[in-house]
């Protein structure tokens, strides 16, 4: 008996011990802002969950704007704040930091932004930007993988000036060369890209299905074809009247339109954005809401099975076989915008429709979309209710739900087309 009670005493103690020990590592774990993670350091295991990693810094110029790009190793908690200064705007990151080999970047001389790192006392990582030669930006917080995204717009009254290298002094000896005596060439200064304006925007509008394809169906027998197109109707009306856009849809009638054809219709007039509009569809009658979608890995089963059923193929051609296949510039640029695209006009929409409705929010997922991949341009795909459900079948059947939900789509795009955060805030 004395024997089993001094097992269980060690083994007793031995549980305290390790249970008590990462909390120990935290509080002894102090490091600098910018130092390298090393696999065999205890602290930094037991730091982790607390503390987010900026791991990578990529900037790319583009033809609207200057694109920054924090690569995360988690969400950052509580979420980052900003504040524009006279000469400078800062966004202050809690519990961050950044590591070596990402802010090294920042000093190369090909690096487009004038990007400073510092830290707090509280443990915040703070980006520092100047304000010139920069009109205005906007920031955002994207999943899959964790990023914050900064783009910058360039001022069009900040000017770029020549600095003529001084002549050189003739020789005494020498006499002065014979030249011709023709006028040099005019200096032009091309004026810096302003943000694209509405009249330039091209829009393609995609209503689902169509003809022999009926998409989902409810139980009172209203088809997901015929409710989209009637969305879309409106939609393009609003686009064309309120946004001065230049509004092109893929079907306008009830006809067949293959997948790819969708998508080359869109490549092929050079869309800004695409939007597809569809309706879901559940096996049990009580789920209902909306969700929007941009192209990526499936973010759950349910998301592959909606994308599988709107490709119309099987649930195993859909597979991770080729939901990795994304081009480099894909990844980099149209996933960016395509995520934003897709989360501004989903809190658009629900802000619009919850003053009428209860409306039940599922958030923004990703799913391998054929149009969404095949498509070059900013794409998302809107389930904006549930036909399996008998309360969102009756609403779908009504003009002014129909009216309200292209309303609340276009207020999600006028919402992107229009950046909320701007220099002079």
């Amino acid at each position: 008996m004395p024997i089993l009670r001094t097992a269980f005493f060690n083994s007793s103690l031995t549980f305290l011990l390790l249970a008590f020990m990462p909390v120990w590592g935290v509080e002894a774990g102090v490091r600098l802002p910018f130092q390298e993670e090393s696999p065999t350091d205890v602290t930094f295991v037991a730091k982790q969950s607390t503390e987010t990693i900026v791991q990578d810094i990529r900037a790319h110029k583009h033809k609207q704007y200057t694109r920054l790009v924090l690569d995360l190793d988690q969400e950052i908690h509580p979420a980052p704040s900003d504040q524009r200064k006279e000469t400078e705007f800062q966004l202050e990151l809690p519990h961050t930091r950044i590591l070596k080999k990402a802010l090294s970047k920042t000093a190369s001389k090909n690096f487009p932004i004038n990007a400073t790192f510092s830290t707090t006392a509280q443990g915040a990582l703070v980006l520092t930007i100047p304000t010139q030669p920069w009109k205005r930006y906007k920031w955002y917080l994207l999943q899959k993988p964790t990023r914050i995204v900064l783009d910058l717009y360039p001022d069009p009254s900040h000017k770029a000036t020549i600095v003529k290298a001084p002549e050189p002094s003739p020789q005494p000896s020498a006499p002065p060369p014979i030249v011709a005596q023709t006028p040099p060439p005019p200096v032009i200064i091309a004026p810096p890209a302003d943000s694209i304006t509405k009249k330039d925007m091209i829009i393609v509008l995609d209503p689902g299905h169509g003809g022999k394809d009926p998409g989902a169906l409810g139980r009172k027998g209203t088809r997901e074809k015929d409710i989209v197109l009637k969305i879309s109707n409106h939609l393009r009306d609003l686009l064309a009247k309120e946004a001065n856009a230049k509004v092109f849809m893929t079907r306008d009638s009830d006809v067949f339109i293959e997948l790819k054809d969708r998508a080359t219709f869109a490549n092929q007039h050079k869309a800004d954005l695409f939007v597809s509009i569809h309706i879901n569809s559940h096996p049990k009658q009580s789920i209902k809401g909306l969700e929007l979608y941009h192209f990526g890995e499936a973010s759950d089963p349910r998301a592959l099975e909606v994308a599988a059923r709107e490709n119309g193929t099987p649930l195993e051609d859909n597979a991770p076989a080729w939901q990795f296949i994304l081009a480099d510039k894909l990844h980099d640029k149209k996933i960016e915008d395509s995520q934003e695209f897709a989360w501004t006009t989903k809190k658009a929409l629900v802000k619009y429709l919850q003053p009428f409705y209860k409306i039940k929010d599922h958030g923004v997922k990703t799913a391998p979309f054929f149009v969404l991949r095949m498509t070059t341009m900013p794409a998302i795909l809107a389930e904006i209710a549930f036909i399996s459900n008998p309360t969102e079948e009756k609403l779908l059947k009504s003009s002014t739900y129909q009216q309200r939900m292209a309303q609340g789509i276009f207020e999600g795009i006028k919402s992107y087309l229009t950046p909320l955060q701007t220099a002079s805030q």
